[in-house]
């Protein structure tokens, strides 16, 4: 893919984000249901693996029911850490990473769609969120300094990303040395069938555009990284099965956790 197929491809991915931060689509990576019913997000992020405890702690409007898997629960986040999240939509693992770093600590959301940064913006303003600092960018180009961060976490945003490689070497820039990796992803497991590779929906929705283990496994280490373990979750499957209904995406896709370390 060129440099304007690219850029292209991210600007069909933050229209389609900014219409879902604006509640006139439905959610990335749901079947059907509005990303901004409170119900139904709480209920779609429960099934992703968030307790009740995290679900409850967020602001209101932060959990937009978009993801495919908990990054909290593989982060291990200490007081006084520094946090980055790669695509950080309305701000949901964002505050509740704060909760975990404490007031001696920060967390940093970059997200590439306004319409998400504004919302995020507005419910760290309602919740003072003090440690909490969100920056317009795009992950393959984070507003990160070098050598600043100790652990970036994602939820399902990597897959978007027509450079995913670019992406790596940029968390890669920005972690701490010993700095860790913490990513929920979809992953492809088979090849994508033609149908669903053409359908820039089915980009923008979290499958056709998913990368093999092997190749993620690859990106990982030639941007730098080691202790590379990539676990699929094929429990996810059930939930895959209702993005796209009758496409076959379970059979082809499967979200997995990312853990690297610099």
């Amino acid at each position: 893919m060129n440099n304007e197929s690219m850029d292209q491809m991210r600007g069909e991915v933050r229209r389609h984000y900014a219409q879902i931060a604006n509640a006139q689509a439905a959610s990335c990576c749901g079947g059907g249901a509005s990303c901004c019913a409170p119900d139904e997000a709480a209920a779609t992020s429960a099934r992703l693996g968030y307790s009740g405890e995290e679900l409850s702690a967020a602001p209101d409007g932060s959990n937009l029911g978009l993801g495919c898997g908990n990054p909290q629960a593989i982060a291990a986040l200490r007081p006084g850490e520094t946090v980055l999240d790669l695509g950080s939509g309305a701000g949901f693992d964002c505050f509740l990473a704060a909760r975990q770093v404490g007031p001696a600590g920060r967390v940093i959301g970059v997200d590439m769609t306004p319409d998400m940064l504004s919302k995020a913006r507005g419910n760290a303003a309602r919740g003072d969120y003090a440690n909490v600092d969100f920056r317009l960018g795009e992950i393959e180009h984070l507003p990160v300094a070098d050598a600043s961060v100790d652990v970036i976490l994602s939820n399902c945003v990597i897959n978007l990303s027509p450079d995913k490689l670019q992406v790596f070497r940029e968390a890669w820039r920005v972690l701490k040395p010993g700095g860790r990796l913490a990513i929920s992803d979809v992953v492809a497991l088979a090849p994508m069938p033609a149908e669903l590779r053409q359908r820039l929906d089915a980009w923008c929705g979290c499958v056709s555009g998913a990368a093999t283990v092997q190749d993620v496994e690859s990106m990982l280490k030639e941007a730098g990284f080691g202790q590379v373990r990539i676990t699929v979750d094929e429990r996810s499957r059930d939930f895959i099965k209702d993005w796209y209904p009758g496409s076959g995406a379970e059979e082809v896709v499967a979200s997995a956790s990312l853990e690297a370390v610099k």
